[in-house]
């Protein structure tokens, strides 16, 4: 007769991680949500907790300063910060996948440069794909650089929607490098491009880049998203990333495997986001009455819990079922696609769902779950709408299951 172990989803050192952000999340984020929000201001106290915590430095391996953590564990992490507020791990999301294309695909001197920095969170990192004209095609991709002599390319155009666009120290952004290359998407590179955090117009080596006003969103606020235009920006040879030998007009690739781990990053953030609504969906309907007895005791209120859980527990495990796919080092392009998809559907239900248990104090700015519903709708567009979502789950299964 087998002997039955314990069921554990986490290492004891995962464990003792998420307590610990978990703890921080109350303690430090919820509370002070709702100004940040209200105000749509960065909240950089958070964000210097969030430094000395080493959170910015996660999956950074050790010799460059970092904790060298696992996906697996980040996306733990993730899911915990945005259990507080998405948009504390939106601040943390562009700058982990700009870690991971210079983990992967940086030349050594990329890697001695910026990764210590990015660690500590002294540099933060954004990445650039979408133009006001293209959301999700990206071989459409019109920002262009030329080579203008042995050392620079001269970039020209205008990006959209970058996360911590203003703020950051650097941003991966791809570009056409190649206007004649067939397929389109064969001829871009992607460009570690410095600037000076905060500033709205660059200047010495950064001229030509200049960040305008932040978009003004419906929810997601206190990061800053915003348009970047590069108007005769001229960039080092040596920051194309892995270098102009190996990376010129391979940036298409490159961003694509760094979005398998955007779209987990996503996937996480839609189940803290579903499981704090859980959270207070349970809280409100066990403390308000109705008909004489808490609203919980009531069979369809039972029901909209029993969805909304069932939900989040199927939205965790397909998104630790991605995230252990690439930490072993397989494809996880069909399975970060599913967990993108449904844990942003599922944050969206469970948003909604822990509204309607609120009834009109939902509406209210009295209640968390009022910025919850504002922000679940972005999870449903980054990193690939619901609809490319399922065209690229698709388009893989038939490619993987060719007869």
């Amino acid at each position: 007769m087998a002997i039955a172990t314990p069921y554990s989803e986490k290492t004891d050192e995962q464990k003792a991680i998420t307590e610990m952000v978990r703890q921080f999340a109350d303690e430090q984020i919820i509370p002070n949500a709702e100004h940040y929000d209200h105000e749509d201001e960065f909240p950089q106290p958070i964000v210097a907790q969030m430094k000395e915590l080493g959170l910015f430095g996660v999956t950074i391996p050790e010799e460059y300063g970092g904790m060298g953590l696992d996906l697996t564990t980040y996306a733990m992490i993730v899911e915990e910060l945005s259990r507080g507020w998405i948009s504390i791990s939106g601040i943390v999301n562009t700058h982990f996948i700009g870690s991971y294309l210079l983990m992967k695909f940086g030349t050594e001197e990329q890697k001695q440069k910026y990764l210590p920095p990015m660690a500590t969170g002294e540099m933060r990192a954004a990445f650039s794909l979408s133009e006001p004209e293209l959301g999700s095609d990206v071989a459409a991709i019109k920002t262009s650089a030329k080579k203008v002599d042995d050392t620079h390319y001269e970039i020209n155009g205008t990006k959209m929607w970058v996360t911590n666009g203003l703020l950051s120290s650097l941003v991966f952004v791809l570009v056409r490098t190649d206007p004649a290359a067939d397929p389109k998407h064969r001829g871009l590179t992607c460009f570690v491009a410095e600037k000076e955090p905060g500033a709205s117009e660059n200047s010495g080596e950064y001229a030509g880049f200049s960040v305008p006003p932040k978009i003004k969103k419906m929810g997601y606020k206190g990061v800053e998203s915003t348009e970047l235009v590069f108007d005769g920006y001229r960039c080092p040879v040596e920051n194309i990333l892995g270098g102009e030998a190996a990376g010129l007009n391979k940036g298409f690739a490159q961003m694509m495997d760094a979005l398998e781990l955007g779209r987990v990053n996503v996937a996480a953030r839609g189940v803290g986001l579903a499981q704090r609504a859980l959270e207070l969906a349970l809280k409100y309907s066990q403390e308000r009455r109705a008909f004489g007895r808490p609203i919980a005791q009531h069979q369809a209120i039972q029901f909209k819990l029993a969805d909304m859980a069932t939900q989040v527990e199927a939205a965790r495990l397909l998104t630790m079922r991605a995230a252990r796919l690439k930490d072993a080092g397989e494809r996880s392009d069909i399975e970060a696609g599913m967990a993108k998809l449904f844990a942003s559907e599922a944050a969206r239900l469970c948003a909604e769902e822990c509204l309607r248990i609120h009834g009109g104090y939902g509406y209210s700015k009295e209640y968390e779950i009022e910025r919850l519903y504002r922000d679940a709708p972005l999870l449903l567009i980054g990193e690939g709408t619901s609809e490319i979502q399922r065209m690229v789950i698709g388009r893989k299964l038939l490619q993987r299951h060719k007869i």
